[in-house]
């Protein structure tokens, strides 16, 4: 199997750095457990996913490829209380975007209804399974904990053939919601308390997404999620640490059930980034009281969000990779998700220039109504990615910040009496600056040095500063959107009271931002790096031709490193 598997120039290495759930599915396939390899991703459709779930689809994909085997979608819709078809839209659109092709694999619990309730049929033919009409709250009395047996329901032995009656008379619309449920005879004494004679099936009158008003009864996720793998021939069942105590009952489903090769749970630990919001009940508050403008709010993690902010696939497969692979839980600084799509995006992407805080630099001695056309490369660390033209003139824009009147020590760039070399251009020196009534800085004067031009071979002297620019008369308005944490780190995800510790600076919106033309043309999802100001990407929703605008992917530095 191996050498179907892996080439043999990386035989060696591979074999070494194999994760324990590689180690396991090789020791199923040497044992003849399985002759292949079948994974899935099994989302409730009952909101978007998150950075969380990526791990999740990546790895499930990843072991499906890595083994020539196969990999689906499939929706464990079988709780019509909360889920949508968005949300099933939502989740379809962000597999495809990771990269997992599940191909013509998509697939929905709902579409095994009637095999589950054969199967609960065959378990209260087996007397494993039993109709109880104790109340929720009762049978969470009844459970004990883990210190005290639980203790069996008064309708725990009744007949076969009375719990077959029961059980299709819920079926048929008999009952109220939960005035009855079907539950597993399993072991009121085991010291799992999954184990202790769980519910299996509900009353629920409500309509579903998929199925419409044909079921009244639902089955429960601990029961279902086993039939569903097990009908679909999924070998390795890989989910997240907190189903490890659920296990023995998903191995008692599948065996009690008669299937025949049952797949095989195996937990690994899920991911957790510091102060983000993942949970499903935050989100929905935070659409709700729009505080973000929906669930692909570029502040959140969710794989919508991340997308619409500008991150690609690449970067956070490489994030998952860096994370790896374990059985401990722990958590992951955001800056190592930050880290991911810089390496991703500085050697594609074009480096633009883009004045976020305006004001004019007027050149006193270059020609009025002149323009030139200067060559300007579009990544100084990757030449493949050729020049680009820019419109260079007499009256320019600079940053706000790239001007002091009274500036510091090692302060480089334009003050008076300062020459600074403006980007893929020319050396200009600063002659003084215009104010209004107030005070304020209107616009900022100089002279330029024909000598320097860029690329002319000019040796003259140096200069310390280089500051970018853009041609007032081509330039190209747009408003720019800039994203801190929704949380404020400082002092914690949550309140005393439970609720979220919103920053109130997460969003900074600055119109009247002055681009190079070029990027007049850029589309929804085009991204670049805009010079000294940070990764930028067109906003999907809100962008258009008459009105760019442009989310901060990242900003282009972090104390976070990779030790290489």
């Amino acid at each position: 199997m191996e050498e179907k598997r892996l080439a043999p120039e990386v035989e060696e290495k591979e074999t070494v750095s194999r994760n324990f759930i590689q180690q396991e599915i090789d020791k199923d396939l040497a044992e003849g457990v399985y002759d292949h390899v079948q994974t899935r991703f099994p989302p409730e459709p009952n909101g978007y996913l998150h950075i969380g779930h990526a791990k999740s689809i990546l790895l499930n994909y990843g072991l499906a490829q890595e083994y020539g085997g196969k990999f689906n979608l499939r929706f464990d819709d079988t709780n019509p209380t909360k889920e949508k078809t968005e949300f099933v839209e939502s989740i379809i659109a962000d597999v495809k975007w990771l990269g997992a092709d599940f191909e013509d694999r998509l697939f929905f619990a709902s579409n095994y209804f009637e095999q589950m309730y054969e199967c609960a049929v065959k378990l209260i033919k087996k007397g494993k399974a039993f109709v109880c009409d104790l109340s929720a709250e009762e049978i969470r009395e009844y459970r004990g904990d883990f210190n005290n047996p639980g203790k069996e329901s008064p309708y725990r032995n009744r007949s076969v053939e009375e719990n077959l009656a029961l059980f299709e008379g819920m079926k048929n619309g008999l009952y109220r919601d939960g005035e009855k449920v079907l539950r597993a005879k399993i072991d009121m004494a085991s010291p799992n308390i999954n184990m202790r004679d769980p519910v299996i099936y509900r009353v629920a009158h409500m309509e579903h997404h998929n199925t419409g008003d044909k079921w009244c009864i639902y089955p429960i996720y601990d029961f279902a999620h086993p039939i569903e793998d097990a009908i679909e021939h999924i070998t390795h069942s890989i989910c997240t640490l907190e189903f490890e105590d659920h296990r023995p009952l998903y191995d008692w489903v599948v065996r009690e059930c008669e299937f025949e090769q049952p797949p095989r749970q195996i937990e690994f630990a899920k991911l957790y980034l510091t102060n983000v919001v993942t949970g499903k009940r935050y989100i929905k508050k935070l659409v709700e009281d729009g505080i973000v403008d929906g669930w692909d709010d570029p502040r959140l993690v969710t794989i919508a969000a991340l997308r619409r902010r500008g991150y690609t696939p690449e970067s956070i497969k490489m994030f998952v990779d860096l994370v790896g692979v374990s059985k401990a839980n722990s958590s992951v600084d955001y800056a190592m998700l930050e880290y991911c799509i810089r390496e991703d995006l500085k050697l594609k992407k074009s480096r633009m220039m883009a004045v976020l805080d305006p004001v004019k630099l007027i050149i006193d001695n270059y020609p009025e109504g002149q323009t030139e056309e200067l060559p300007i490369p579009n990544n100084t660390e990757n030449p493949d990615l050729g020049d680009r033209m820019v419109p260079f003139s007499r009256e320019l824009y600079i940053e706000r910040e790239d001007f002091m009147e009274e500036p510091p020590k090692k302060y480089f760039r334009l003050f008076p009496g300062n020459e600074v070399r403006l980007f893929g251009a020319y050396f200009v020196t600063c002659t003084g600056c215009e104010k209004d009534s107030a005070g304020n800085i209107t616009a900022v004067h100089c002279t330029y040095d024909p000598e320097t031009k860029s690329g002319s071979g000019f040796t003259g002297r140096k200069v310390k500063g280089t500051i970018h620019w853009v041609s007032a008369a081509e330039a190209v308005q747009a408003e720019c959107r800039l994203y801190e944490n929704i949380v404020d780190e400082e002092k914690g995800k949550l309140n005393e009271d439970g609720t979220l510790n919103l920053n109130p600076n997460s969003l900074t919106v600055v119109k009247n931002c002055y681009m190079e033309p070029a990027l007049g043309s850029a589309e929804a999802f085009d991204s670049f790096q805009f010079m000294r100001n940070g990764y930028f990407c067109v906003d999907c929703k809100d962008s258009t031709a008459e009105h760019l605008v442009f989310n901060r992917i990242v900003s282009l530095k972090s104390s976070f490193k990779i030790n290489k």
